[in-house]
This record gives structure tokens, sequence and C-alpha cells, in this order.
């Protein structure tokens, strides 16, 4: 894959959508509404939103795992677009809710198609959205009829949660979990199976030396290996953000992981 080529498509991409860089915050405080029908803020503030897909002209795309919005009281938004995260201004009116001065990161990401945070992105901002809530699902129409499917989700513990991870890209066959009683953390790299101690700090984890399978697989699948096994052997820093988590590596590899359903 070139790397190069996808990070210049995607960051036209963004570019063409005005979009700024921006630091990710982070929050977990959880509210909502089982009412049905159209939704006044108060049933969509405060509540972490999966996006499950996204439909534009009558064509459904299903939207990666990290994909989610989140719009507090005070009127500010902010979310993931499938790689990058975004923040936003959020005004209601009566039903419907609007996005302004959306900002975003300007990560590239493998394994998340070139033109879904575009799609995503140009619907949200596509002037009033109708809200409406059933249960725990949410719908955000546009005028035009497309509409953003959302699913409330509930916050993801560090221990005990298997982190699929999302960047580098290993198909969705990589995965960690961490076990607060054994005290390691196991799981693939894609290919081999892993596992090593795991000693918890604030805000940061040292791992052991990993003991893995030796199987080869092809390619694409050892290079991810190569980069997973970059986080053993010394203390990775982490940043849990409800159901997504990112490990950072002593030399300043990024590591992307959101919660298994």
């Amino acid at each position: 894959m070139d790397t190069l080529g996808m990070d210049t498509k995607r960051l036209a991409a963004l570019a063409a959508l005005t979009l700024l860089p921006l630091a990710a915050a982070c929050g977990s405080e959880d509210a909502g509404s089982d009412t049905v029908g159209a939704a006044p803020s108060a049933a969509v503030t405060g509540v972490h939103w999966a996006v499950d897909d996204v439909t534009v002209d009558g064509k459904k795309s299903a939207a990666p795992t990290s994909t989610y919005l989140r719009i507090a009281d005070g009127g500010k938004a902010r979310g993931n677009l499938g790689c990058n995260n975004f923040s936003a201004d959020a005004a209601f009116a009566d039903s419907r809710v609007t996005f302004d001065r959306m900002q975003s990161t300007e990560m590239a990401c493998e394994g998340v198609p070139t033109g879904f945070e575009q799609t995503l992105a140009r619907t949200l901002t596509d002037g009033e959205l109708t809200t409406e809530v059933d249960g725990d699902k949410l719908t955000l129409t546009t005028a035009d009829g497309d509409r953003v499917a959302l699913s409330k989700q509930d916050a993801a513990p560090l221990k005990g949660t298997k982190w699929t991870i999302t960047s580098p890209d290993a198909d969705g066959k990589a995965h960690l979990t961490f076990d607060e009683k054994t005290g390691q953390v196991s799981g693939s790299l894609g290919c081999n199976k892993v596992k090593a101690t795991a000693t918890f700090r604030d805000g940061s984890i040292t791992l052991g030396t990993a003991s893995t399978t030796r199987m080869m697989c092809d390619t694409s699948l050892m290079k991810t290996e190569k980069t997973l096994l970059g986080l053993f052997d010394g203390t990775v820093k982490y940043e849990l953000d409800h159901r997504n988590l990112t490990l950072t590596s002593e030399n300043g590899e990024r590591v992307s992981a959101a919660a298994a359903e």
C-alpha cells in the first residue's frame, strides 16, 4: 500500500471540507431518552452515539468501528469521522440541530474508505438536521433525505475489554485484552498470538517482553505485527475515550483500538 499516496488523497479531501487540526477531548458522562419521534435537545445531548451508517442519495455506507458523535449540553460537539477526530458548534432549534465550524485532525488511517469521512462530514454540516430518537437509536436527517444512523453506546473499561486494533489496519484480526487479575495483556498481532506482563500506572502501561507464536502470514499482516511489537518491552502512554483507546509507544508510534462489540 502506498502510504504517501493515501496521506495526500486524505489531506486533499479534508482540505476541501475546510477542516482544521484539532486535539481530541475526553468525556464519559451518559444521558439519554427513550422517547420515540422528533427529539428535543435533552434526548440527544450528553450521549455517546456510535455512527452505524450514512445514507446519501440512497446509497448506504457502513461506518468504521471508531466513528462516533457526542454533543455536550453547552452546544459543543465532538467525535470521530472514521479516522480523524473532529469538533463543531451544535445549535438546536425545536427538534433540529445544526453543526457549524467543524474542525478536524488530518491523520491518515489504513482500513478507512477514502471517501467515507468526507461523506459523513458533509452530511453532518448540511444545514438543519431533523433529530429522531427511538430507544437507543438516533437518526439525523437532512432536508434532502440523507441520513446518519447512530446507536447509544456505554463506556468500555480499559481492563477486561477486547480492544480491536483499528490503526494500523489488520483487517480486524489484531486485538488486545488487559487482564487485571493476572497482570497480563494477551491477544493477537494480526497473525500471531501474543502475551506479556502489563503493569498499570496513571496514564501509562509498562509492557514486558512479548511472547508470541511463530506463524508466517502475508506481508501486510507481518508489517502490522512489527508495528504492534514496538509497544512491548517498554512503557506506553494510553488515552481512553469512552470506547476508543490510543496507545503511544516510547518512540511516538501510535496504535488506535476500539472496544469490540
